[in-house]
């Protein structure tokens, strides 16, 4: 039994004791994906505090670690280029979380385009014209594209010129709200024409 502390053990443990590992004690585990510098990690002299659970204000960097210390929080240094850097004492992990969470949910808008898709006939009238125009203005404004296509029945193919004067027409009345991302063209019965919104 006396054997088992000097194999695993080797002679560092024994030089070191388990103290080094205290200071640390939350760092380890965010160190890997922290985008902030935190707690001991933190370099400047001194650091401006703010956030809500604090008196805003200057402190040295050892006052502001005890208040984090005290608060049983992180000091997380979130402005590193300013003078001084600007730190918040707050929970790392949950911090973490919630920008993860928030950037996840970012990612997941930005991927999700919906396109909406208007029909028109190769002779539509002024009135149908004018009422599909402005859903198509609704559409482009809440930041779907738009894809809008005449359809040709039997014999109307030989008004395929009419369909394509039509969809530039309406690609050209949309330019306030919306840009061409591809030019009409012919798929089988259908001459399409996609309008993507403009950004903000």
């Amino acid at each position: 039994m006396d054997k088992k502390p000097y194999n695993p053990g080797a002679p560092r443990p024994a030089n070191n004791g388990p103290r080094p590992q205290q200071p640390a004690r939350r760092d380890p585990r965010q160190q890997k994906q922290a985008p902030n510098n935190i707690n001991e990690h933190i370099r400047a002299r001194e650091v401006r505090l703010v956030g809500d659970n604090v008196t805003p204000g200057i402190y040295p960097i050892q006052q502001a670690r005890s208040i984090a210390d005290e608060l049983e929080l992180d000091l997380v240094e979130i402005s590193p280029n300013a003078e001084p850097p600007v730190c918040k004492i707050l929970d790392y992990q949950k911090y973490l979380y919630q920008q993860k969470k928030k950037a996840k949910e970012i990612k997941a808008k930005a991927a999700k385009v919906v396109v909406k898709e208007i029909r028109f006939g190769p002779q539509t009238d002024d009135h149908d014209y004018n009422f599909k125009l402005k859903h198509a203005v609704g559409f482009l404004q809440e930041g779907s594209k738009v894809k809008a296509y005449v359809f040709f029945k039997g014999r109307s193919i030989l008004f395929k010129e009419q369909g394509e004067v039509l969809l530039l027409r309406f690609a050209n009345d949309l330019e306030d709200y919306g840009k061409v991302e591809q030019m009409p063209i012919l798929e089988g019965k259908r001459m399409t024409i996609m309008i993507s919104p403009k950004k903000k």
